[in-house]
């Protein structure tokens, strides 16, 4: 498989001196750090290099991805006028992404490419605390002091989540991930009131390109239940949370997503295999009660310190079971 114009050394100068958001922007080094993993590991699947707030970025939203913090808002969204004033996303604007797409979809030949969006609560918790936070706690007095601005900023992150994924379709990936990275924070009874209803005209607007729809969260476990009504077709799990206990929560009819706890790819080779074998164990049960597939993947992100090995080795025992 030829590379995206570039070789490897040349890639790592330029991503030296390229900020996070401007890598996003670049069609050829969204390509380039797309494929790495698939030729590396030999994953059956790509994820599209972005971030959950490119769009935002896009429209016109001040903010930048600070090393060691991450997404930092310049001006916090406080109020109803606030509000309106958030700009919408216009398809042009991330014409590098539909580019990206593009080369990816000719370099990847076979291989799936699933795109990538932010879900609208996650994104709201960023524009509304200014940065990332523990509690949520300006997130969740907004949503049940001002009920009303609370839906008109998450009814404006949905149509632009909507817009972003809807270029990624038209521009040719194979399937579309929606990422709910702080949904875990949220008690059931919020999530049903204040974030569902919005979650669910994502998945009802990408529903006719008939190209699977997966929805991740992370701490999830007690919202499994209300997630497997959203809409996707494949749920995420984390490791806190049995695959087949997972499968009763979400019901029947969905498949699953997960659910290796990525700490431990950082301990020796005889418990990670034992771990991976114990994964797809409890898959196989999980379909027998009801689950219509099995994605094996982590909970969550690969941890910085992980060797590259251990990953290689981990598909490798995978695709040999």
């Amino acid at each position: 498989m030829r590379q995206a114009g570039r070789s490897l050394p040349e890639y790592r100068e330029i991503r030296a001196g390229v900020g996070m958001l401007e890598s996003c922007f670049n069609p050829e080094l969204v390509c380039e750090i797309t494929m790495q993993p698939v030729r590396r590991h030999g994953v059956d699947a790509a994820i599209l290099f972005s971030d959950i707030v490119v769009p935002l970025k896009a429209a016109g939203i001040d903010l930048d991805i600070v090393a060691g913090v991450g997404p930092v808002v310049a001006s916090p969204i406080r109020s109803a006028a606030d509000v309106e004033r958030l700009p919408r996303l216009d398809p042009t604007q991330v014409d590098a992404v539909s580019s990206a797409v593009r080369l990816l979809t000719a370099e990847l030949g076979e291989t799936a490419l699933i795109g990538f969006a932010g879900a609208p609560f996650t994104l709201a918790s960023y524009l509304v605390e200014g940065g990332p936070s523990r509690h949520h706690d300006r997130t969740k007095s907004l949503m049940h002091n001002d009920p009303q601005t609370w839906h008109a900023l998450l009814g404006a992150l949905t149509d632009i989540t909507i817009t972003f994924l809807q270029v990624q379709i038209e521009a040719g990936v194979d399937a579309v991930q929606l990422f709910d990275s702080w949904a875990g924070a949220l008690s059931l009874a919020d999530y049903r009131s204040f974030v569902m209803p919005h979650s669910q005209r994502v998945f009802e607007a990408v529903q006719s390109a008939g190209i699977p729809r997966i929805h991740f969260g992370v701490g999830t476990g007690e919202l499994l239940g209300a997630m497997g009504e959203v809409g996707a077709d494949v749920v995420g799990v984390d490791w806190r949370v049995p695959l087949v206990e997972a499968a009763r929560r979400v019901g029947p009819g969905k498949a699953l997503q997960g659910n290796l706890d990525p700490a431990l790819l950082l301990g020796g080779w005889p418990a990670v295999e034992r771990e991976v074998r114990r994964v797809l164990a409890d898959a196989d049960d999980a379909i027998e009660a009801g689950a219509v597939g099995h994605i094996f993947n982590l909970g969550h992100g690969v941890l910085p310190d992980t060797d590259p090995s251990v990953l290689t080795r981990v598909v490798e025992l995978v695709h040999s079971l």
